[in-house]
């Protein structure tokens, strides 16, 4: 993690780092479908890339401009964009393609992305691993609300053991210090780097998926549910942060 411009909160990664991320993101995606697997074997996983780029309009109102990245508008007709400071509406709009009315796709269903996302970070020191511009790996597993599975206990354990089988220093799970409006409940993995606890990943229960689910159990009426999101969101420049200095002891 190189600060050449000598701006804070904005790095080179070299190839090193870069081939580790790529290692990280092919574990944590297999380990995450055979923990769920093995929960409920009907999980359908699904990758998805959508652009860094995304409306306004489908940002959180939680994220006012200052901060995140706005585009200039050059003109009134010109759809407004922003660098998008989390993945996950753009994850909800592909499971909603997917989910539409003639579709032959069922709960729980899990899409997840892997790429960077935007966010105009107070300069602090490198430590921090506050950056402006970061890799997050991003897990929205939906299923119904009235599953009898609690999948968020159910994942918490999994996911510590799986993020220190590869980063080699303590961890523990603990209540997040802030509960978004859209969650239940929200966990946090942190690593302990000798510095400092450090999260590392968050679980949520998350409430906000904005559609219902149709089943249409055999010989039945057809059943409208409220759906549930398990999201699992790991970031990977602290992954690879806290890797290096485990490396280093």
């Amino acid at each position: 993690m190189l600060n050449i411009y000598n701006v804070n909160s904005l790095v080179h990664w070299e190839e090193r780092d870069i081939k580790l991320r790529d290692d990280l993101v092919r574990f944590f995606s297999d380990e995450v479908a055979r923990f769920l697997r093995s929960a409920n074997s009907a999980w359908d996983f699904r990758r998805v890339e959508a652009p860094t780029l995304m409306p306004r309009s489908l940002v959180s109102d939680a994220y006012s401009n200052p901060d995140i990245w706005v585009q200039e508008q050059v003109s009134k007709t010109e759809i407004e964009l922003v660098l998008r400071p989390e993945t996950t509406p753009s994850t909800y709009a592909y499971m909603q393609h997917l989910l539409g009315n003639h579709s032959r796709t069922r709960l729980p269903l899990c899409v997840w992305q892997a790429g960077k996302s935007y966010r105009r970070e107070q300069e602090q020191p490198s430590k921090h691993v506050r950056l402006k511009e970061f890799w997050q790996l991003e897990f929205q597993c939906a299923f119904t609300a009235d599953s009898g599975n609690d999948y968020h206990t159910a994942s918490l354990e999994p996911v510590r053991r799986m993020i220190a089988s590869v980063i080699h220093l303590p961890t523990r799970i603990v209540p997040s210090d802030r509960l978004p409006a859209y969650s239940e409940i929200t966990m946090d993995i942190e690593i302990d780097n000798g510095d400092k606890w450090m999260e590392v990943c968050s679980i949520s229960k998350r409430t906000d998926f904005p559609q219902r689910y149709r089943s249409q159990p055999k010989k039945e009426p057809a059943v409208d549910h409220d759906i549930a999101v398990l999201e699992i969101a790991i970031g990977l420049d602290r992954c690879i942060y806290n890797w290096n200095i485990a490396a280093n002891r």
